[in-house]
């Protein structure tokens, strides 16, 4: 009868033992999707109050591949206009110069270095003369990267784009370049 008795014991004990291991990784599991829920709620809040904190602000520039550099005089074209200006302030251009967010410069995929472009915002009709002193943007189908005070000028800086035309009006700059000057229009 004893050993009858401690063999339904060790059998209970041993149910016991399985049924608490299985709640174990049962709750591991649940746990980690919960975390993982969490996260990516807290990932999606985050996002969603950074974008109603700030003005509208283009993605970081990435590096890629040089296309083919425009060699015509008479280009012009329309589309997307963003602005950089914080995170590359101080950083080296594509030609070699620090970059002045302050300054009316532009970044343009293929368009000669130091070329003068005239970019009219079309929504107000605004325009200015910058400079071609970098490369890019490299974000999405944008036709030109503005320096922020450019964006400011042209009336698009808290929306962060625009749709423009730009129009080259000097292919190669003198060696000297002077400072770019801002139309009655951008006024």
């Amino acid at each position: 009868m004893n050993r009858l008795c401690r063999s339904v014991r060790v059998s209970r004990i041993a149910s016991i033992v399985a049924a608490v291991a299985a709640c174990f990784a049962l709750a591991n599991c649940a746990g980690n999707n919960v975390a993982q829920q969490t996260t990516q709620q807290s990932q999606d809040v985050a996002a969603s109050e950074q974008s109603r904190a700030a003005p509208a602000k283009p993605p970081k520039r990435q590096a890629a591949a040089t296309p083919s550099i425009v060699k015509s005089v008479n280009y012009s074209a329309v589309g997307i206009a963003s602005w950089y200006g914080a995170d590359f302030h101080g950083r080296r251009t594509a030609n070699g110069e620090t970059f002045n967010m302050h300054s009316l410069t532009a970044a343009h995929r293929t368009l000669p270095l130091q070329c003068t472009v005239k970019v009219t915002n079309l929504a107000n009709n605004r325009s200015l003369f910058v400079r071609v002193n970098d490369r890019g943007p490299f974000t999405g189908n944008r036709l030109i990267d503005l320096s922020a005070q450019s964006a400011k000028l042209l009336g698009f800086y808290d929306r962060g784009l625009a749709k423009v035309k730009i129009e080259v009006i000097n292919p190669t700059a003198p060696k000297q370049p002077e400072a770019p000057q801002v139309t009655a229009s951008a006024l």
